[in-house]
């Protein structure tokens, strides 16, 4: 308070002119150092770890994670038994590269489609079936020293793949593929495969002379035969 020049007082009054605070920096909250370092070692770890399984650094690593295969296969089942009276006179072994490829429409091959390189190897043997012979197919003579035999032509059996020398030797799929196989196998796209190479092997069959290789053996193994039986001719004839 202070008195004035008329002899009024007064009052004066003073404002609290403090400036306003500041907010203080929010810190941000750091990651514990071990977080990061934890991960980097264990993954080291790991990496030494394979290394030294790959190149046998340490004995005995390999074989911790190594693969073991269990045969959980039944007993086999017999199920019927057939009687056999062909004479396989001669058999041959065939080779075939089988590039099949299967495309959808209006996608490309990266998306939807497969494409499976396969070598397949199998036998077909030609057989000349003496089942198929009556009482008039064979002729001896009134002197039993000349006799006639009388087959029927050879045929081809069905072709045998053989999975020791058959393999695959690349398979291409598109995403969707990839994917699908992801949830289920299908056994069916390597059936087609296996059906294929067969029939291909089948096809060389026919053009390879096996059963003109088989006729004429079974005529030499008859005539060897008869002969030993005291036959001085022998004629083998197919028809």
């Amino acid at each position: 308070m202070r008195r004035g020049d008329g002899g009024h007082t007064g009052r004066v009054e003073t404002l609290d002119e403090t400036p306003p605070r500041t907010p203080a920096p929010v810190r941000r909250r750091r990651l514990p150092r071990w977080t990061l370092t934890v991960p980097a070692v264990l993954l080291t770890l790991v990496l030494l770890w394979a290394l030294a399984g790959r190149f046998s650094l340490l004995p005995g690593v390999g074989d911790l994670f190594g693969e073991e295969t269990h045969d959980r296969s039944g007993p086999a089942l017999l199920k019927s038994i057939q009687d056999m009276s062909r004479y396989e006179g001669a058999a041959g072994n065939f080779q075939v590269v089988v590039d099949l490829e299967k495309d959808a429409k209006f996608l490309p091959d990266a998306i939807r489609g497969t494409r499976t390189l396969y070598v397949g190897a199998g036998t077909v043997s030609a057989y000349v079936d003496l089942g198929r012979t009556g009482p008039g197919s064979v002729t001896v003579d009134e002197a039993r020293t000349a006799v006639t035999v009388r087959l029927p032509h050879a045929r081809l059996g069905a072709p045998a793949l053989d999975p020791e020398r058959s393999y695959a030797v690349s398979k291409q799929r598109g995403l969707l593929d990839r994917l699908g196989d992801l949830f289920s196998d299908n056994p069916a796209s390597e059936r087609a495969v296996h059906q294929l190479a067969s029939q291909r092997i089948g096809e060389a069959a026919k053009d390879s002379g096996l059963t003109a290789r088989a006729e004429k053996n079974t005529a030499t193994m008859l005539e060897g035969l008869l002969r030993s039986l005291g036959f001085r001719s022998v004629d083998v004839v197919y028809a």
